[in-house]
């Protein structure tokens, strides 16, 4: 399938006037992402700012955008059954302007079937992509759990991971080729956990393998969040041990936050899964400015065990390196080398 390239989509950037942020000293300080199957959360509560005590003004302004939130949730049970996927896109706009978040998107969104990846800050990121492109999410377990999000990325048919079961990953990576097949788009957020905004992690490789089986291009999406002084914060970041609520009221103390989404040109279904991450972390994190390692097989050396199988009838015993197996017999493994053919 050819792939016409777009123009670049033109740099992030503070408006005019504003001032120029130095490095904030956040990025100097993260620890690097440890590797392995799951995403292990590197942000904490302090990337986030101290806040001072609430000033009257912002007590009214987060009763009245919780007020508004909770009438909305209550209201898309009912609607979203009736109407469907198609009210979807529309219901993350209001539940955005509910909250206080207004969305600028630059480049071209695209129309036909991709799949979409994004670093990730927060949940704002997941409902401000959905309102601007309909897709159907790749999400961790854990999301369909969550208020008003997860109610939303289950009727718009998302296809749920679960991390605790290196076991599903072939059968998800299938259902989300299935959906690019069909003419569909998938949403996935490859860093598999949320990050400030000062740093970002890997983009794990497991996604892009639906693009490759299913031939369709990438199409990365750089997120950055900004403040009312137009500067990248991290007030609505959802990183730490935060609640949902406790992210939901840090950013509706502010008097808004803007999500900028910038659509990248598409990248060609070409090369291996590593590869093709390695080219999606590289553009994301030039429009972003915050670079992306890149992953290259590390993890976590730790045993763990598999059963032997497949040996072929009328053969006794088998050899793995110097080690003798026999039919039956369980095998210890290094976790690297299993990692490198499931990452």
């Amino acid at each position: 399938m050819s792939v016409v390239a777009t123009s670049p989509a033109p740099p992030v950037a503070a408006p005019p006037g504003a001032r120029p942020r130095a490095r904030s000293r956040t990025a100097a300080v993260h620890p690097a992402d440890p590797g392995g199957w799951v995403p292990v959360p590197v942000c904490g509560t302090g990337c986030l700012p101290a806040q001072a005590p609430r000033s009257p003004r912002e007590r009214w302004r987060i009763a009245r955008r919780m007020t508004a939130l909770v009438a909305l949730l209550l209201a898309a049970t009912v609607v979203l059954p009736l109407l469907g996927t198609r009210a979807i896109p529309r219901a993350c706009r209001l539940m955005l302007r509910a909250v206080g978040v207004r969305v600028v998107v630059r480049g071209e969104p695209g129309r036909s079937a991709e799949l979409l990846v994004a670093n990730h800050l927060s949940w704002v990121d997941v409902v401000a992509l959905s309102s601007v492109r309909p897709a159907r999410l790749l999400a961790k377990r854990e999301v369909r759990d969550w208020p008003v999000v997860g109610l939303l990325a289950a009727r718009a048919g998302a296809v749920f991971l679960d991390r605790a079961s290196l076991r599903s990953l072939p059968g998800t990576v299938a259902a989300a080729a299935a959906v690019l097949r069909d003419g569909g788009t998938v949403a996935a957020f490859p860093e598999g956990t949320t990050w400030c905004g000062a740093a970002a992690g890997p983009l794990r490789p497991a996604a892009f393998q639906a693009a490759l089986d299913a031939s369709v291009p990438v199409r990365p999406v750089a997120v950055v969040l900004r403040g009312p002084d137009a500067r990248r914060s991290p007030e609505a970041a959802f990183v730490g041990e935060q609640t949902m609520l406790d992210t939901l009221v840090r950013g509706m103390r502010l008097p808004h936050v803007t999500c900028e989404l910038t659509f990248l040109p598409a990248l060609a279904p070409v090369g291996t899964r590593r590869e093709l991450a390695a080219r999606a972390a590289a553009v994301i994190g030039a429009a972003t400015g915050v670079a992306h390692p890149v992953r290259r097989g590390r993890i976590p050396r730790r045993a763990f065990t598999v059963p032997v199988r497949g040996i072929p009838s009328g053969v006794s015993a088998v050899a793995v390196g110097d080690t003798p197996v026999r039919p039956g017999a369980t095998l210890a493994l290094r976790s690297s080398a299993h990692h490198r053919s499931c990452g």
